[in-house]
């Protein structure tokens, strides 16, 4: 089913992009279009938003993107002053300059850290918006590339500082270096000047392993005895979300961790922190701390602690371990609830901290680039759909006083929600499971013909969370109302609500968003003609599925980088990752069920059935999901006498990444195709 479609440079491809865009630019791209897009630039662009810093040395550093920036500048401010947008910033990093000078796009990706000196970091630069970075060595306290200093090839890649001189290199730059995924496996000492391929090598994942990694801990740098020596660990991905640790020795021998291969874990310089996704050992979703020896000639690992065992409607949704403090958020029936433990007290007990009663969610942040460094101190970030975020920070080093969160500043507005309401409701799915959603409502609607947005993903473990958007309050000031989706897939309940829509499980995700689409329709809102669902990646799947599965119970579709042939996404190296998740196309009873449901497979002549209008997008240089799953869907929708619309954006990669105005005008696109059809 044009396959010629998976070939990037084939002209037919290039046809095909070509004419669809045009298609697609005239039907979207109104006067309305340019409202929005224009609008949504100035949101990005705006200075006047919460700003929640990192500290390296004695600088607060904060990346931000503006009219005279719209790819981005880093910033930085002396740490004695209150890090407010009016302060006095001085550019550190322009990266819109730097992409003059090179002749060359990149997008920001973030830092890396030298823990030994903090201003010392590698950039870490996306080559259009894809997953090929480079590192490239700065000096964040003179504001200047290091001359002579690392400089990666753009590859998959992550590295890790072993001391101020040498990185450990993780990057995919050729077969031997990558994963049958495409995913670095090879870790290698890498020197200044040195060629990546020329490091000597410290670690190897398998080749059927997902992606290899590691960590190296200073005890020093917190305050222990230099005597201890550098703690060295290494992880081998063998799925997504399934990993071994192994303490690395001086002589490079391993020694593996005793931990459960289905577990997120963390480490500091003597404890471990896991979460179990598994009732291998503990009760499933379980938060249980040990020490950590890695001087130990008998066993790393000291007694399990378990710190939370979860409940009805309960999970963990984030933690970590400070230098001397745990710390750790539940989600409690989609609330969160802010935990603290003080790890230097062997008898210490854990003690919840009150969070302001009108945080939908909440997340934290260290204030310090690195963990080793400074004190423990933390950044909360509370919001909700209607609710700006606010920050607080809490200050745990100080045990003269009982931590709170102390209120450091709030986002301006970006839209009115005078009258605007939140609800989190429960629907039915055909199994009798209840899945919750959380729907937002405009000022003014008419019961039963309410225009809604739905939005979910399910899958890969990932939790969606409330979060307060400029763009989402454009869609509301216009009149719609959003739902998030918390279907079976996601993380939002805990490693078994995620599990039980794995692989033949997956039926399970479908059921349950299409469930909330028809609850909103029982409860009187609006009728499927004014719901449009939306989802991205595996929420592309999700889409696609509602277009071919159940197209009578939606009046729009708006399907973005997804994957759609479910016989084929293994061919991608990307796609021998997600195994796994889907299942094994070359395994008969796995590839028989997925052709259950795959998009692609699934299409059905006009002449039997009229499909919603559809809307897919995808990005050239998307190297997770390849855009021939969009193509191939769009050209397989017309040669059944369908009428999408397809847009293939030039750049972006898999996340639709950009300067500002291009992130708005796909954001803006997308309202355009909602409001030529819902909103009619």
């Amino acid at each position: 089913m044009n396959i010629h479609l998976e070939t990037d440079d084939d002209p037919r491809t290039r046809q095909f992009i070509d004419e669809h865009n045009t298609l697609s630019d005239a039907a979207l791209r109104t006067p309305q279009f340019a409202e929005d897009r224009d609008a949504i630039k100035a949101l990005i662009e705006r200075q006047d938003r919460l700003i929640v810093p990192m500290r390296r040395g004695e600088w607060l550093f904060d990346f931000r993107q503006s009219k005279d920036n719209p790819l981005g500048v880093w910033l930085r401010l002396a740490a004695d002053q209150e890090p407010l947008p009016d302060a006095a910033w001085e550019p550190v990093f322009d990266l819109d300059a730097f992409c003059v000078r090179e002749g060359k796009r990149w997008n920001w990706r973030g830092v890396v850290t030298c823990p030994w000196e903090p201003t010392r970091v590698l950039l870490t630069l996306s080559d259009g918006g894809s997953d090929l970075l480079r590192l490239l060595e700065f000096d964040a306290g003179l504001k200047q590339v290091v001359v002579g200093g690392f400089d990666s090839p753009a590859a998959r890649s992550h590295a890790t500082w072993l001391n101020r001189d040498e990185i450990c290199y993780f990057g995919s730059i050729d077969r031997f270096s990558a994963t049958r995924s495409g995913w670095p496996r090879v870790g290698r000492r890498l020197k200044r000047g040195q060629r990546p391929e020329d490091a000597a090598v410290m670690f190897e994942a398998a080749d059927e392993d997902v992606y290899g990694f590691n960590l190296v801990i200073d005890p020093a740098l917190s305050g222990a005895s230099p005597d201890h020596g550098l703690i060295d660990i290494f992880v081998a991905a063998h799925e997504i979300g399934v990993a071994s640790a192994f303490l690395i020795a001086n002589d490079g021998t391993r020694q593996r961790i005793d931990l459960p291969a289905d577990a997120d874990f963390q480490f500091n310089r003597d404890h471990c922190l896991w979460r179990a996704k598994t009732d291998e050992r503990v009760a499933t979703g379980s938060l249980v701390l040990q020490r950590f020896g890695p001087a130990s000639e008998t066993a790393l690992l000291g007694p399990e602690r378990i710190l939370f065992q979860p409940g009805e409607g309960q999970s963990i949704s984030q933690m970590i371990l400070m230098r001397e403090w745990c710390v750790f958020i539940i989600s409690d029936r989609l609330r969160p609830r802010l935990i603290v433990l003080d790890l230097t007290r062997p008898d210490s007990e854990q003690r919840e901290i009150a969070l302001p009663a009108d945080m939908q969610t909440a997340h934290f942040r260290p204030l310090y680039a690195d963990l080793h460094l400074g004190d423990d101190t933390l950044y909360i970030v509370g919001q909700g759909f209607l609710q700006p975020p606010a920050c607080y920070r809490l200050e745990l080093s100080d045990r003269s006083k009982q931590a709170e969160p102390i209120f450091v500043a709030a986002a301006p507005s970006y839209f009115d929600a005078t009258d605007m309401s939140s609800e989190l409701l429960e629907a039915v799915s055909e199994d009798g499971t209840r899945v919750a959603y959380r729907l937002v409502l405009p000022k003014q609607w008419t019961k039963g013909a309410l225009p809604v947005l739905l939005y979910g993903y399910g899958g890969f473990d990932v939790s969606l969370s409330p979060n307060y958007s400029g763009v989402t309050g454009r869609w509301l000031e216009q009149g719609g109302a959003y739902v998030q989706a918390y279907i079976r897939g996601g993380g939002e309940f805990g490693p078994d609500w995620y599990r039980s829509a794995k692989r033949q499980g997956r039926d399970r995700a479908f059921a349950d968003f299409v469930a909330i689409a028809r609850d909103l329709v029982a409860r009187g809102y609006t009728v499927p003609s004014r719901i449009a669902c939306q989802g991205g990646s595996n929420g592309g799947l999700l889409t696609g599925v509602m277009l071919t599965r159940y197209p009578d119970d939606f009046g729009a579709v708006w399907c973005q980088v997804p994957v759609l042939d479910m016989t084929r996404f293994h061919l991608f190296s990307a796609g021998q990752a997600w195994m796994d998740e889907y299942g094994d196309p070359e395994t008969p009873v796995d590839r028989d069920f997925m052709l259950g449901y795959s998009p692609l497979h699934n299409v059905r002549p006009a002449t039997e059935v009229t499909y919603p209008p559809i809307y897919v997008e995808s990005s050239a240089n998307d190297d997770r999901v390849h855009p021939s799953h969009a193509r191939r869907f769009a050209a397989r929708l017309e040669q059944e006498g369908h009428r999408p619309l397809f847009h293939e954006f030039g750049s972006g990669g898999h996340g639709g990444d950009g300067n500002s105005e291009e992130r708005a005008a796909r954001a803006a696109m997308g309202y355009s195709f909602l409001r030529q059809t819902i909103m009619r």
